[in-house]
């Protein structure tokens, strides 16, 4: 499914604090380590790499949304379409902000981890967070709208079986008074932590929960490649 049309309403979903708090924790996180080269694997609009490029790191980025990639271009920054499994280069670090890893299949999740290592140089980092199971089924799922100037837009959540399946509808005003009808449901997994932790090729260097909109909703973690 294109995730343009979540693209085209993330400013009216109400995360951009959210989004600062969890650039500046990154930023926190990879400090302490000298990494020089950075891929961010969804990397939306481009914020977090402008972020990394105040401290002079090379910056690189890759989305599956061809409207984010145009944002992040526009600004000037270095950004693809394409995935993960797609990249030929090696980077001192790879991250992944805003719950990337749960829009993966979990018959897709070893692939994908096994890409972000053949992209990592020796001892390279893999920064992430993820959704935990109180963050899907008592946070995530439920229901929102929101409007702005010529836009309204409902949102539907429903978590079952370790899955959330988010329903967008955006209604767009014309000139002409009449509206435009554009929906699109986006699928998003539950990963538990153990899964990481038991991992062969990466070694987990740090865990935390944070508390995002509740308590321990997300679980932020940093992998080493073994």
């Amino acid at each position: 499914m294109s995730l343009d049309l979540y693209s085209k309403v993330e400013h009216l979903l109400g995360i951009e604090e959210s989004t600062k708090y969890l650039h500046t924790l990154y930023s926190e996180v990879l400090y302490n380590y000298e990494i020089k080269t950075l891929l961010d694997v969804g990397c939306g609009r481009g914020e977090l790499m402008e972020t990394f490029a105040k401290y002079d790191v090379e910056c690189e980025g890759i989305d599956l949304s061809k409207l984010m990639v145009e944002k992040a271009q526009a600004k000037g920054l270095k950004a693809e379409h394409k995935s993960v499994c797609e990249v030929d280069k090696k980077y001192d670090a790879v991250v992944s902000v805003f719950d990337v890893l749960n829009f993966v299949k979990p018959d897709e999740l070893d692939g994908f981890m096994n890409c972000v290592h053949e992209s990592l140089n020796e001892d390279g980092l893999f920064v992430f967070d993820i959704n935990t199971l109180h963050g899907f089924s008592n946070v995530a799922e439920g229901t929102m709208t929101a409007e702005e100037d010529d836009m309204f837009l409902a949102v539907d959540a429903v978590f079952e079986d370790n899955e959330l399946h988010t329903k967008f509808t955006l209604f767009t005003k014309e000139e002409n008074d009449c509206h435009t009808k554009e929906q699109s449901t986006i699928t998003q997994y539950f990963h538990g932590l153990k899964y990481f932790k038991n991992l062969k090729n990466f070694k987990v260097v740090q865990s935390a929960y944070l508390d995002m909109y509740d308590q321990k909703d997300k679980a932020l973690i940093v992998l080493k490649k073994a």
